[in-house]
């Protein structure tokens, strides 16, 4: 019998109206690889896969999708600015 690895996820937002906004901007992207709840203001996400790389992957491709939406609702800061280049 094959074990499958599991990652587990949280993102804590500041109220549930954001945390809901990012989690209906990421679920259409995960459809059947990764499972999502969310509890108030928070998200968890669960993914299982059969290898420590595919996980890595699905991983990666959730945390870019959270990243956009994140951006897209004016929760991420640049750290930099053209006057630092």
């Amino acid at each position: 019998m094959k074990r499958l690895l599991t990652l587990e996820l949280t993102f804590d937002y500041k109220d549930g109206r954001t945390a809901e906004a990012v989690l209906s901007a990421v679920s259409p992207e995960n459809g059947g690889y990764v499972e999502a709840r969310l509890e108030g203001n928070i998200i968890f996400y669960r993914m299982q896969a059969d290898s420590a790389g595919t996980l890595r992957n699905t991983a990666d491709d959730l945390l870019a999708c959270i990243k956009a939406a994140e951006e897209s609702a004016g929760l991420v800061t640049s750290h930099f600015s053209e006057e630092d280049d």
